[in-house]
């Protein structure tokens, strides 16, 4: 748990321009419906020249 919030903090300092120029974040989400049901998943990520960071969620 611990991680996921420092990744998350990380992650909002460098989307807010505290070291440089704002980043703008990227985000995607997909509903897939099947005859087995449904299928949600979401990401959301930051690429800032050689360096990208994803989290993702599907449900």
């Amino acid at each position: 748990m611990r991680i996921i919030l420092a990744l998350l903090g990380i992650s909002a300092l460098v989307a807010c321009g505290a070291d440089g120029e704002p980043v703008q974040p990227s985000a995607n989400s997909t509903v897939t419906l099947s005859s087995s049901g449904m299928q949600a998943d979401t990401s959301l990520g930051l690429r800032q020249g050689p360096f990208g960071m994803s989290l993702g969620l599907g449900l």
